[in-house]
C-alpha cells in the first residue's frame, strides 16, 4: 500500500513536498482581526494550511474545571467562560473561510468533541484533526472518520498500546498519524524525534507527521529527514501575548525560517545513490591527481 493520500489539493507522503500547517489554534485569543493577521503571516511564510481549534466548550472543558477561576484578558472568570471567550462562532468562521480562500490557503480545524464535527460540517475543510487529548476518545473518532474526510491523528500523552488502538478506530485510509509530545514548551530531551522513525516501521502503509511544540526551528527540520511528511507548529504573532500556548509558538519571521529550513532538508536529502555530479567535474579535473588504475 503506498504512503501517500490525498489532502484538498496536495499529496501529502513520501515523495512529495512536506505538508506544512501553521496552528493558529487559540492564540488569537478570541479575536478575529488578529486570527486574519495570521492567516495572512503563514501565507507569507509559504505554510500549506492553517488550522484552529474547535471545542464545544460545556461539552469538551471536564465538569471538574469547568468552575475553576483564572485571571483572563476579560477578567477573573471561570475556566468555562474562558473556554467561550477564545471559541469562534458560525459567522467568524465564514470570514475566516472567506479571507483563507481570498489568500489561497487551505484551512482546518482539530476537533475536540461530536458537536464540533456536526459544527464543522457546515464548512468545506480538507480534513480533520483529532488531538492528542482525544486519541482515546474512539466515539469521537469514529464521528470525524463518518464524515468521510481524511484524519489527522496526533498522539501526544499516549502510550503505544493506545496508538495502535486510535489507529485501529480510524482506519488506515486516508489516514495521517503524528509524532508528538504534549508539553508546552518541550524541551529537546523529550522530543523524541526518532518516533517517527518508530511510526514509520509500526505503520508501514501510513503517512508519518510531526506537531512540534519545541522553542527553536532545528528540530522540525530534522524530523523531515527522519521520514515525517507532515509538520505542525504554533504560529503567534507575538510570544508575549497572553495565552497558554504563545510560549511554544513560532513568530512570524521565525515561521518563514522554518519553511525555509524544511525545502532546503528535502532538497538536501537527494536519492541515496552516489554519482559525479558535473558541478564537481571541474574540480576533478584540477584535483585529482590519481586516475582509478592507480587507486
Amino acid at each position: 500500500m503506498s504512503r501517500q493520500m490525498m489532502l484538498g489539493n496536495r499529496m501529502v507522503g513520501d515523495g512529495h513536498p512536506a505538508y506544512i500547517i501553521a496552528e493558529i489554534g487559540i492564540n488569537h485569543n478570541g479575536e478575529l482581526e488578529i486570527a486574519k493577521q495570521m492567516i495572512d503571516a503563514a501565507v507569507h511564510a509559504g505554510a500549506d494550511a492553517v488550522k484552529f481549534q474547535k471545542r464545544t466548550p460545556e461539552v469538551a472543558t471536564p465538569p471538574e474545571q469547568q468552575k475553576q477561576m483564572r485571571e483572563t484578558p476579560w477578567g477573573y472568570i471561570t475556566y468555562l467562560d474562558y473556554r467561550y471567550k477564545v471559541e469562534f462562532n458560525e459567522e467568524q468562521y465564514r470570514e475566516i473561510d472567506r479571507h483563507c480562500a481570498e489568500k489561497g490557503i487551505s484551512w482546518l480545524v482539530s476537533v475536540w468533541d461530536e458537536p464540533s464535527v456536526a459544527f464543522m460540517e457546515k464548512f468545506e475543510t480538507p480534513a480533520y484533526k483529532i488531538p492528542s487529548a482525544s486519541l482515546t476518545d474512539h466515539n469521537l473518532v469514529r464521528c470525524a472518520r463518518s464524515t468521510g474526510k481524511p484524519l489527522i491523528l496526533s498522539s501526544g500523552m499516549s502510550t503505544m498500546d493506545q496508538i495502535r488502538k486510535g489507529v485501529a478506530i480510524a482506519g488506515e485510509e486516508n489516514l495521517v498519524l503524528m509524532h508528538c509530545t504534549s508539553t508546552y514548551p518541550c524541551e529537546p530531551d523529550e522530543l523524541n524525534l526518532r518516533m517517527v522513525e518508530t511510526l514509520r516501521r509500526e505503520f508501514p502503509a501510513l503517512p508519518i507527521g510531526y506537531s512540534g511544540h519545541e522553542v527553536g526551528l532545528v528540530p522540525s527540520a530534522i524530523a523531515v529527514a527522519l521520514g515525517a511528511c507532515m509538520v505542525e507548529r504554533h504560529l503567534t504573532l507575538d510570544r508575549a501575548m497572553w495565552g497558554s500556548d504563545q510560549a511554544a509558538s513560532v513568530e512570524p519571521g521565525g515561521f518563514e525560517r522554518l519553511v525555509k529550513y524544511i525545502r532546503v532538508t528535502e532538497a538536501s536529502l537527494g536519492d541515496g545513490v552516489k554519482k559525479v555530479y558535473e558541478s564537481e567535474k571541474s574540480s576533478l579535473k584540477k584535483l585529482r591527481r590519481v586516475n582509478d588504475d592507480g587507486e
